[in-house]
Protein backbone atom coordinates (compact mmCIF):
# COMPACT_ATOMS: atom_id res chain seq x y z
CA UNK A 1 0.00 0.00 0.00
CA UNK A 2 1.16 3.52 -0.80
CA UNK A 3 -0.33 6.71 0.53
CA UNK A 4 -1.76 8.77 -2.32
CA UNK A 5 -0.21 12.23 -2.55
CA UNK A 6 -2.62 15.17 -2.83
CA UNK A 7 -1.35 15.83 -6.36
CA UNK A 8 -2.71 12.44 -7.48
CA UNK A 9 -6.16 12.76 -5.91
CA UNK A 10 -8.99 13.50 -8.34
CA UNK A 11 -10.11 16.99 -7.35
CA UNK A 12 -12.71 19.21 -8.93
CA UNK A 13 -12.03 22.89 -9.28
CA UNK A 14 -14.78 25.25 -8.10
CA UNK A 15 -16.32 25.63 -11.56
CA UNK A 16 -16.43 21.83 -12.04
CA UNK A 17 -17.97 21.46 -8.58
CA UNK A 18 -20.67 24.01 -9.43
CA UNK A 19 -21.53 22.02 -12.59
CA UNK A 20 -21.69 18.60 -10.87
CA UNK A 21 -25.07 17.02 -10.22
CA UNK A 22 -25.72 17.65 -6.54
CA UNK A 23 -27.09 15.37 -3.87
CA UNK A 24 -30.63 16.72 -3.31
CA UNK A 25 -29.94 17.77 0.27
CA UNK A 26 -29.90 21.21 1.77
CA UNK A 27 -28.38 21.66 5.21
CA UNK A 28 -30.01 24.01 7.70
CA UNK A 29 -27.73 25.13 10.52
CA UNK A 30 -29.80 26.64 13.30
CA UNK A 31 -27.81 28.68 15.79
CA UNK A 32 -24.58 26.71 15.45
CA UNK A 33 -22.37 29.02 17.49
CA UNK A 34 -18.86 27.82 16.62
CA UNK A 35 -17.34 29.07 13.40
CA UNK A 36 -15.07 26.02 13.43
CA UNK A 37 -18.13 23.76 13.37
CA UNK A 38 -19.75 25.78 10.59
CA UNK A 39 -16.55 25.52 8.55
CA UNK A 40 -16.27 21.78 9.17
CA UNK A 41 -19.83 21.32 7.93
CA UNK A 42 -18.99 23.29 4.78
CA UNK A 43 -16.14 20.82 4.14
CA UNK A 44 -18.46 17.84 4.57
CA UNK A 45 -21.02 19.49 2.30
CA UNK A 46 -18.34 19.90 -0.36
CA UNK A 47 -17.22 16.27 0.02
CA UNK A 48 -20.73 14.91 -0.56
CA UNK A 49 -21.89 17.38 -3.24
CA UNK A 50 -24.59 18.97 -1.08
CA UNK A 51 -26.79 21.55 -2.82
CA UNK A 52 -26.72 24.35 -0.29
CA UNK A 53 -26.25 25.37 3.32
CA UNK A 54 -28.69 27.70 5.06
CA UNK A 55 -27.14 29.59 7.99
CA UNK A 56 -29.76 30.66 10.53
CA UNK A 57 -29.64 32.71 13.69
CA UNK A 58 -26.20 33.13 15.30
CA UNK A 59 -24.24 31.01 12.78
CA UNK A 60 -20.97 32.62 11.78
CA UNK A 61 -20.82 33.73 8.13
CA UNK A 62 -18.37 32.20 5.64
CA UNK A 63 -16.00 35.18 5.88
CA UNK A 64 -15.56 34.66 9.65
CA UNK A 65 -11.96 33.75 10.60
CA UNK A 66 -12.89 30.42 12.25
CA UNK A 67 -15.16 29.35 9.37
CA UNK A 68 -12.41 30.10 6.84
CA UNK A 69 -9.87 28.21 8.96
CA UNK A 70 -11.81 24.94 9.08
CA UNK A 71 -13.66 25.17 5.72
CA UNK A 72 -10.39 25.36 3.76
CA UNK A 73 -12.11 27.05 0.80
CA UNK A 74 -15.35 25.02 0.80
CA UNK A 75 -17.30 28.25 1.37
CA UNK A 76 -16.43 29.11 -2.24
CA UNK A 77 -17.69 25.82 -3.69
CA UNK A 78 -20.84 25.18 -1.63
CA UNK A 79 -23.77 27.54 -2.16
CA UNK A 80 -25.14 29.16 0.98
CA UNK A 81 -27.71 31.63 2.20
CA UNK A 82 -28.14 33.57 5.44
CA UNK A 83 -31.46 33.75 7.35
CA UNK A 84 -32.32 35.51 10.59
CA UNK A 85 -35.07 33.05 11.52
CA UNK A 86 -35.27 29.31 10.87
CA UNK A 87 -39.06 28.74 10.94
CA UNK A 88 -39.93 30.90 7.88
CA UNK A 89 -37.12 29.16 5.97
CA UNK A 90 -38.44 25.71 6.88
CA UNK A 91 -41.96 26.67 5.84
CA UNK A 92 -40.58 27.89 2.50
CA UNK A 93 -38.57 24.69 2.01
CA UNK A 94 -41.67 22.59 2.78
CA UNK A 95 -43.69 24.57 0.23
CA UNK A 96 -40.96 23.81 -2.33
CA UNK A 97 -41.35 20.07 -1.70
CA UNK A 98 -38.50 19.45 0.72
CA UNK A 99 -38.85 16.67 3.25
CA UNK A 100 -37.70 18.13 6.60
CA UNK A 101 -35.57 16.04 8.97
CA UNK A 102 -33.86 17.10 12.16
CA UNK A 103 -30.86 15.38 13.69
CA UNK A 104 -31.76 15.14 17.34
CA UNK A 105 -32.45 12.76 20.20
CA UNK A 106 -36.23 12.60 20.50
CA UNK A 107 -39.11 10.28 21.26
CA UNK A 108 -40.14 8.69 17.98
CA UNK A 109 -36.82 9.34 16.25
CA UNK A 110 -35.46 7.01 13.56
CA UNK A 111 -31.94 5.69 14.03
CA UNK A 112 -29.68 6.73 11.16
CA UNK A 113 -29.00 3.17 10.01
CA UNK A 114 -32.79 2.63 9.65
CA UNK A 115 -33.52 5.94 7.91
CA UNK A 116 -34.43 5.79 4.23
CA UNK A 117 -33.79 8.66 1.86
CA UNK A 118 -37.21 10.09 0.96
CA UNK A 119 -38.12 8.81 -2.51
CA UNK A 120 -38.42 11.49 -5.20
CA UNK A 121 -38.13 14.25 -2.62
CA UNK A 122 -35.55 16.79 -1.75
CA UNK A 123 -34.28 16.62 1.81
CA UNK A 124 -33.63 19.48 4.20
CA UNK A 125 -31.55 18.26 7.15
CA UNK A 126 -31.35 20.42 10.27
CA UNK A 127 -28.47 20.56 12.75
CA UNK A 128 -28.79 22.68 15.88
CA UNK A 129 -26.93 24.49 18.61
CA UNK A 130 -23.96 22.70 20.18
CA UNK A 131 -25.45 22.67 23.69
CA UNK A 132 -29.21 23.01 23.22
CA UNK A 133 -29.57 21.02 20.00
CA UNK A 134 -32.48 21.56 17.63
CA UNK A 135 -35.22 23.75 19.14
CA UNK A 136 -38.52 22.03 19.98
CA UNK A 137 -40.51 24.24 17.59
CA UNK A 138 -38.21 23.07 14.78
CA UNK A 139 -38.63 19.43 15.80
CA UNK A 140 -42.40 20.02 15.79
CA UNK A 141 -42.27 21.24 12.18
CA UNK A 142 -40.11 18.36 10.95
CA UNK A 143 -41.34 15.32 9.05
CA UNK A 144 -38.69 13.09 10.62
CA UNK A 145 -36.14 13.10 13.39
CA UNK A 146 -32.92 11.17 12.78
CA UNK A 147 -30.91 9.95 15.75
CA UNK A 148 -27.33 8.75 15.84
CA UNK A 149 -27.21 5.83 18.28
CA UNK A 150 -24.40 6.17 20.83
CA UNK A 151 -23.13 3.65 23.33
CA UNK A 152 -20.62 5.39 25.61
CA UNK A 153 -20.93 7.66 28.62
CA UNK A 154 -21.67 10.78 26.56
CA UNK A 155 -24.96 11.34 24.80
CA UNK A 156 -23.87 13.75 22.14
CA UNK A 157 -21.38 14.18 19.33
CA UNK A 158 -19.84 17.39 18.08
CA UNK A 159 -22.26 18.92 15.55
CA UNK A 160 -19.72 18.88 12.73
CA UNK A 161 -18.91 15.22 13.48
CA UNK A 162 -22.64 14.41 13.47
CA UNK A 163 -23.06 16.25 10.17
CA UNK A 164 -20.20 14.33 8.57
CA UNK A 165 -21.63 10.98 9.64
CA UNK A 166 -25.19 11.81 8.58
CA UNK A 167 -24.17 13.32 5.23
CA UNK A 168 -21.93 10.35 4.36
CA UNK A 169 -24.77 7.94 5.16
CA UNK A 170 -27.42 9.89 3.25
CA UNK A 171 -25.11 10.45 0.28
CA UNK A 172 -24.65 6.68 -0.15
CA UNK A 173 -28.32 5.92 0.46
CA UNK A 174 -29.29 8.45 -2.21
CA UNK A 175 -26.73 7.14 -4.71
CA UNK A 176 -27.96 3.55 -4.29
CA UNK A 177 -31.75 4.23 -4.49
Amino acid sequence: MRKTPNSELPRLDIEQFKQQEKTPIVIVLDNVRSGLNVGGIFRSADAFLIEKIHLCGICAPPDHKEVRKSALGATKSVDWERHEQVLPLLQKLKSEGHHIATVEQAAGSIELQDYSFPESKKLAIIFGHEVNGVAQEVVDLADDCIELPQFGTKHSLNVSVSAGIVLWDLFWKYRTV
